[in-house]
């Protein structure tokens, strides 16, 4: 199910996968919508690391809510499960370089303008982060290029070529026509007669 009035939009979804590439794209998608183009990027990446937390942790199931809210000069993005243990972020000072998981949190952390989580009843929590949105960019409409202005080009005039006399000759030569096996072939008709 996805709601989206004027600069809220809701997504609730199992975060599974599969589901979480498509919830990337509908993040994409409605920010484009909104004309938050610069903030795609970065909400994307933040909104993975959350659902695949959810997917990797959260208890008793993985049915979460994906919240996108665009006040003024905000983007906050947060996800809510039915797991009520907050996240603890992960020391990755000690952490492989290679490692393929386990910096999720630190890396919200790194690439948002603030983050947090928060319990949500007796339930269930609330994970969230926020990315700045300039206040000329939120209400800026998409910059349409215009039009280009096509100046009419003068049309070259087709003038007739004369032919060059043909030199005279002693004597006439024969003009015989060849018939080429290239050549089309009469038209038939296609109902029998």
């Amino acid at each position: 199910m996805i709601s989206h009035p004027s600069r809220h939009c809701t997504v609730e979804l199992q975060a599974l996968p599969s589901r979480i590439g498509q919830v990337r794209r509908i993040v994409s998608a409605q920010l484009r919508y909104w004309h938050m183009d610069p903030l795609i990027d970065r909400a994307a990446l933040g909104v993975t690391e959350l659902l695949s937390n959810v997917h990797r942790h959260a208890r008793p199931d993985k049915s979460c809510t994906v919240e996108l809210e665009l006040l003024v000069d905000r983007l906050t993005v947060s996800v809510r499960d039915h797991d009520p243990r907050l996240p603890v972020v992960a020391d990755t000072t000690d952490a492989s370089p290679l490692a393929t998981c386990g910096r999720g949190l630190a890396m919200v952390a790194a690439m948002s303008e603030s983050w947090g989580a928060r319990p949500d009843g007796d339930d269930g929590k609330v994970v969230w982060f926020t990315l700045p949105a300039a206040p000329s960019t939120a209400q800026r409409q998409p910059a349409r290029s215009p039009r280009p202005v096509v100046e009419p080009q003068p049309v070259p005039r087709l003038t007739e070529v004369q032919p060059a006399p043909a030199p005279v000759a002693a004597a006439p030569t024969p003009v015989v026509a060849h018939a080429s096996a290239a050549a089309p072939a009469p038209a038939r008709s296609a109902v029998p007669g």
